[in-house]
């Protein structure tokens, strides 16, 4: 198996940090150019410092972060601090990390790293707002082209939303961005609400992370078990969350794991009822020709499966 290049494009945010332990963990399969960070779940300083605190966790400092947008290209800022607690990391303990983060914007490390690289070899994961890829697609339209796949979690159709009626949370915190990116022609698969509300963290699901035992499961289990906690109290007490960003990741490294359609994918703008819908078309005239691959099923025991075994290493 080759060595996936991958940026990893995130809002910590405890999925987001979910996520980045299962590719820190992936060392063998997933070669980690740089873990960028954008304003989303909680502030840019704050997913900055996460991002950073999650990569000392894993022991993996070799790997850059930098601190990317601070606000959406249009929209005012929206955060999601009732889903992630007031650090967004939720009940971890926080302290501040050993290791800065790298000199410069992350836009321009996107756009450096996937030019300077041969075409087709750079992937990007984006587990919050999009903003930062799309800024680096609107300083180099070239990007879009050259990027193997952006995989991107974001967006719901038959699921509905989870931030507003119809709308998915990363694409409503930014939904310009997210129209850009769609519209671009990169190849992109969007990991939504329909596939990742399959995988759940349920409590011997938890049980199983946690009695694995090393630095990273334990902080997994950590996050999940907040997560639950606030879960089950926000949305039900018989419901349980979906482990959304670290799909992404799982994806990246195994793709059958999923299934997807080419879609024709288009976001809402204009109304205030439906800002951030993502009108999701099955029926495009040409699917070999499409740029959009959209995830409508997903092997939950398979992520979890994966994820158990790369926290054991």
């Amino acid at each position: 198996m080759s060595v996936k290049a991958v940026i990893i494009d995130c809002d910590p945010g405890v999925d987001d940090a979910v996520a980045l332990l299962l590719a820190f963990a992936s060392r063998a399969e997933m070669d980690v150019l740089a873990v960028t960070t954008v304003a989303g779940n909680v502030n840019a300083a704050l997913t900055a410092r996460n991002a950073r605190l999650i990569r000392q966790i894993a022991g993996r400092e070799d790997v850059p972060i930098y601190a990317g947008a601070i606000a959406p290209l249009v929209r005012p800022p929206v955060v999601a601090s009732h889903f992630h607690g007031d650090s967004g990391l939720g009940w971890m303990a926080i302290s501040e990390p050993a290791a800065p983060a790298a000199t410069g914007h992350a836009v321009d490390a996107i756009i450096d790293l996937i030019m300077s690289r041969p075409p087709g070899s750079v992937s990007i994961a984006v587990t919050g707002p999009a903003t930062n890829l799309a800024l680096a697609m609107t300083l180099q339209p070239a990007i879009a082209q050259r990027l193997e796949q952006a995989v991107i979690m974001g967006g719901a159709r038959s699921e509905g939303g989870n931030i507003t009626a119809s709308a998915e949370y990363n694409v409503f915190a930014d939904p310009h961005a997210a129209e850009l990116v769609f519209r671009s022609g990169a190849p992109c698969v969007v990991l939504g609400l329909d596939a990742t509300h399959q995988v759940r963290a349920t409590p011997p699901k938890l049980d199983a992370i946690r009695g694995i035992g090393t630095p990273a499961a334990m902080a997994v289990a950590d996050l999940l078990d907040f997560s639950i906690a606030v879960h089950r109290r926000l949305v039900g007490p018989e419901d349980y969350p979906p482990l959304h960003d670290p799909c992404t990741i799982a994806y990246l490294l195994e793709p059958s794991l999923f299934q997807t359609v080419p879609v024709d994918l288009r976001v809402e703008l204009e109304s205030p009822l439906t800002l951030g819908h993502t009108a999701v078309e099955f029926r495009v005239k040409d699917p070999g020709a499409a740029t959009v691959q959209w995830a409508v099923k997903a092997n939950a025991e398979g992520v979890f499966d994966l994820l158990l075994e790369r926290l054991a290493r």
